[in-house]
């Protein structure tokens, strides 16, 4: 099979009744989630839309939003999706980048409609479940989605994926899930939610908004969890740090994180009999890179990431290549992306070696004698002194294991090399003695900045301007 909707349209044949996706709206069946998808599609066709038209996507995470990608991919249109944490100057980039000829919306996102920019644009959304068109058939190099990176370094860039890319990707992401259709997965990820309904597996999607993690408790996500049975999770590494400080439900026996660095102490916190921990490192143009099983961690990675050896990331998954070059991390395989919506951008992380692209992630690491890959941080976050680099996640990583420190950022301000602390007050002329001997300024704020998208990765210009930088 070349493409998703063929993929979504057989594991529907094969699965019928078995629920797709548990929603705080309710519950929807594989068969059901098709004929929902088909529906839509017939909306779709009724609109002239059909093979490459570009139809810019707003929902909340549900259960509408999946029928419409479905749909949309059942016509061989593209879907565009817009970057959730950028909110409406994310939805006005997108319209701007990917020049959408129609809009999909659900919920409260309908109300964009008013919106001068999209005035233009023929709103649709999904109904009940009907006999739609025939699924058309699609080559593998069709378009079927434009999305955004976070824009965490500059404007945020358009990446086009084709079914094969996508298709790629779900086989690198079954590699480290499995085929195993029996667990509930609570997933806050939407590629991975994707790889699910190919998979015939059931999805249980957040109840909380995508762009206010930072406001969902440990408390509020275990009687989510309770509440629908999931039994494993993939969360971002914040959802799990809450979750260790509220304690985790008794049914969670496996539990995946990645979209940000995850700490060992966060991981020690999680240790229980029984239940497993993977973490997994990409990023928005190859997703994934690397993963690293919690109990693979021996004493003597623990004691090299508290010397200041950096933040272990794991082995690299089979289908991607890994390098280090300058320093830096860059990556190339079916699934990595090999250029922007726009070509003109492609310079900035893109390099062409005959056929091969490498994509340059902007984090510096290192491969170890196993060939595991070990994170250091962002390059444009290393800070020089005196002829000498610091980077970010040698030092953060290190500072993690000092008592009292619940988060630490390296950031240069002011001519100082400061390290900010979150955490115990009562701690401060300790995280001041050692920082002294490090060659940094220890102090202490009440909250370090962090990345938009899942409040986990510490935003480095935010906190250099925090820092009076």
């Amino acid at each position: 099979m070349s493409d998703l909707a063929a993929i979504f349209e057989a594991t529907a044949r094969r699965m019928g009744g078995k629920p797709a996706l548990v929603a705080p709206e309710g519950t929807i069946s594989f068969a059901g989630l098709d004929a929902r998808a088909a529906g839509f599609a017939g909306r779709l066709a009724a609109r002239g839309i059909g093979p490459g038209t570009r139809v810019l996507v707003a929902a909340p995470v549900g259960i509408a939003l999946y029928v419409m990608l479905a749909g949309i991919w059942r016509r061989g249109a593209v879907a565009v999706f817009p970057e959730p944490a950028m909110g409406l100057r994310g939805l006005l980039h997108a319209l701007r980048s990917a020049r959408p000829a129609a809009f999909a919306a659900a919920g409260g996102y309908r109300w964009l409609k008013a919106l001068p920019p999209v005035w233009p644009l023929p709103l649709l959304g999904p109904g009940p479940e009907t006999d739609g068109p025939a699924r058309l058939p699609l080559p593998p190099d069709h378009p079927a989605l434009i999305s955004f990176t976070s824009g965490s370094t500059g404007a945020p860039k358009a990446i086009q994926r084709s079914h094969a890319f996508l298709l790629a990707q779900h086989r690198a992401v079954l590699g480290l899930l499995g085929e195993d259709p029996t667990p509930r997965d609570l997933v806050a990820f939407p590629v991975f939610a994707l790889v699910n309904l190919a998979a015939g597996r059931t999805t249980i999607l957040p109840d909380w908004r995508q762009d206010r993690q930072d406001r969902v408790t440990g408390r509020a996500l275990s009687a989510w969890i309770e509440t629908t049975r999931a039994d494993r999770l993939l969360l971002p590494p914040a959802l799990v740090e809450a979750l260790a400080r509220h304690g985790l439900p008794a049914g969670v026996r496996h539990v995946f994180t990645g979209g940000g660095p995850v700490f060992p102490d966060v991981l020690d916190r999680l240790v229980r009999p029984g239940l497993a921990v993977s973490c997994v490192y990409g990023s928005t143009e190859a997703e994934p890179v690397a993963h690293l099983e919690a109990g693979e961690i021996t004493e003597a990675d623990r004691a090299a990431m508290r010397a200041g050896a950096g933040l272990l990331a794991g082995r690299p998954v089979p289908q991607i290549r890994v390098r280090i070059a300058g320093g830096e991390i860059q990556v190339a395989g079916d699934h990595v992306n090999r250029g922007y919506l726009d070509p003109a951008r492609d310079a900035e992380t893109k390099v062409a070696e005959g056929e091969t692209v490498w994509h340059r992630t902007g984090d510096a690491g290192r491969l170890d004698a196993e060939g595991r890959l070990w994170l250091l941080g962002r390059v444009s976050a290393v800070v020089r002194r005196g002829g000498h680099e610091l980077h970010p996640f040698a030092v953060e990583t290190a500072a993690r294991f000092w008592p009292g420190v619940a988060r630490a950022a390296l950031a240069e301000a002011g001519g100082r090399a400061i390290l900010a602390i979150e955490g115990d007050p009562a701690h401060l002329a300790d995280w001041q003695a050692r920082g002294t001997a490090l060659g940094l300024d220890a102090v202490r704020l009440m909250t370090i900045p962090l990345d938009r998208r899942h409040r986990s990765k510490v935003d480095y210009p935010a906190l250099r301007r925090r820092l009076g930088g």
